[in-house]
């Protein structure tokens, strides 16, 4: 089986049919994306994120269009692992179980030096990027693990794969849920339905985006939708048994 999807990958219309999905920043840019893309493709989305206004317009989108969604409004920056337990007891009762999970919420202030990193900044880029992600998949982690096929993955960036300068909380946080991932992956290897893969979408056209380069025009970075098609194939049946990889 191929480690990565072949180039021009073409998600067949009933790829996630059956499947349930919690998409975490699904309210703006490669959440929002991802989240349309999935429900298209037949999947059942659970839309989290901080904003409800942003997850209504996604919702009512994908509901225009004959998908099924649902909305569960979640500040990450203040959640505490109860409110974690109970999404995932809603989760399992409103749903039945769960088979996939994108982990595409992050908190990114500024570049900066670690020594100018402001402790609100840190503390946020913390809970947004690297303690929801452990908290929701470990609360999450029974009913992943009872799907016949389950994929979780964390959106990646650069700053977490090659240590930079001025990268300041928000690097070392994706760099610590880069080794977060390969951890689940290697103490999980028994479950084989059960993959965790990290992928790096490359530069896109979002609001995150933007605070690191407001000098940058729009058409010089492609649109989230543009990273979308190898996520399909992470979240979907295809990529079965490829798990700890870096995408």
């Amino acid at each position: 089986m191929p480690i990565s999807p072949p180039d021009g990958y073409a998600p067949p219309p009933t790829l996630l049919s059956g499947r349930r999905l919690l998409i975490t920043g699904a309210g703006d840019g490669l959440g929002r994306a991802t989240a349309l893309a999935c429900a298209a493709h037949g999947a059942s989305v659970i839309l989290l994120g901080r904003t409800v206004a942003k997850l209504e317009a996604v919702y009512d989108q994908i509901s225009a269009a004959g998908g099924s969604a649902a909305i569960y409004p979640m500040n990450l920056a203040g959640a505490s692992w109860a409110d974690y337990f109970e999404l995932a007891t809603v989760i399992e009762r409103e749903f039945g179980g769960l088979d996939g999970v994108l982990h595409a919420a992050a908190h990114f202030k500024q570049f900066s030096p670690l020594y100018d990193v402001e402790p609100k900044d840190w503390i946020e880029s913390l809970q947004v990027n690297l303690t929801a992600a452990f908290s929701l998949t470990r609360h999450c982690l029974p009913l992943l693990t009872k799907s016949d096929d389950a994929s979780v993955v964390f959106v990646g960036d650069r700053p977490g794969r090659e240590p930079r300068p001025f990268g300041g909380a928000y690097g070392i946080t994706k760099a610590a849920v880069e080794q977060m991932a390969q951890m689940w992956a290697s103490e999980l290897k028994s479950k084989p339905q059960l993959r965790f893969n990290t992928y790096d979408p490359g530069a896109m056209r979002t609001a995150l985006r933007k605070k690191g380069y407001p000098g940058e025009l729009p058409e010089e970075t492609p649109p989230p939708d543009s990273a979308v098609a190898t996520l399909l194939w992470l979240l979907g049946p295809e990529s079965r048994g490829v798990s700890g990889q870096r995408f």
